[in-house]
């Protein structure tokens, strides 16, 4: 067998090791917050007062404009200098929930505002408060048009995951930068490390697929049925 294929072989188990015990969790748990983060500010720039609308758009505007590594660097690195102490996988965690809800929100407020306005009127024509509206007809609607966004916004966060690394999280990437500080194979490691985030991205990539098709069969029941 070809030494490197062995060595591949020999590391895979604790590749996934790391990727089942940091990598998931961290890209589920951020994903989650991060769409509840963005949901609500989104909605806050779109219905709130002018106050905290603009404090929401300040927000946005500062994670989209800077790089997620200096996030990270900030959260995990700066603030122990004003007392605010963190472990890395917490640190890793609000710095992705940060990034993802800036982005979703985005993303939330721009297929809300394509719901056509008749929608609104019709909802309240049959008795709706604003949050009976919102939750059972316009944010069903939204749905629908927010999965393939929303979707790549979370395929895209399994591999920014990789950047964990940077403040200490033991996730896939770690892990097999610690391989490589003991065999002296980067290529082959980081190869390796590489073809999994891959195979993640590509089994996501199908399941959106699929939503998309399920959301899509669903929009055509919605229009034939109005």
């Amino acid at each position: 067998m070809p030494h490197w294929l062995q060595l591949m072989i020999d590391s895979l188990p604790a590749l996934l090791w790391a990727g089942a015990k940091f990598t998931v969790p961290l890209t589920l748990l951020s994903f989650f917050l991060g769409a509840i983060l963005g949901l609500i500010t989104a909605v806050t720039r779109l219905f709130a007062p002018t106050p905290l609308a603009l404090i929401a758009r300040f927000y946005v505007w500062v994670i989209r404009g800077t790089p997620l590594l200096v996030q990270l660097f900030v959260i995990f690195y700066g603030l122990p200098s004003v007392g605010i102490l963190l472990d890395a996988f917490s640190a890793a965690l609000i710095g992705f929930t940060l990034n993802v809800g800036a982005y979703s929100s985005e993303i939330i407020r721009a297929v809300i505002s394509s719901v056509p306005k008749g929608q609104w009127e019709a909802a309240y024509s049959i008795g709706m408060t604003w949050n009976q509206a919102m939750r059972r007809t316009i944010l069903p609607q939204a749905a629908r048009v927010a999965v393939p966004p929303l979707s790549n916004t979370f395929i895209s966060l399994v591999k920014d995951t990789s950047l964990a690394a940077a403040i200490t999280v033991p996730e896939l990437f770690q892990s097999a930068q610690r391989i490589v500080a003991t065999t002296y194979e980067p290529l082959i490691l980081y190869i390796e490390a590489a073809l999994i985030y891959l195979a993640l991205s590509s089994v996501l990539s199908s399941v959106q697929v699929r939503l998309e098709r399920r959301f899509a069969r669903y929009g055509g029941m919605m229009e034939a049925n109005r």
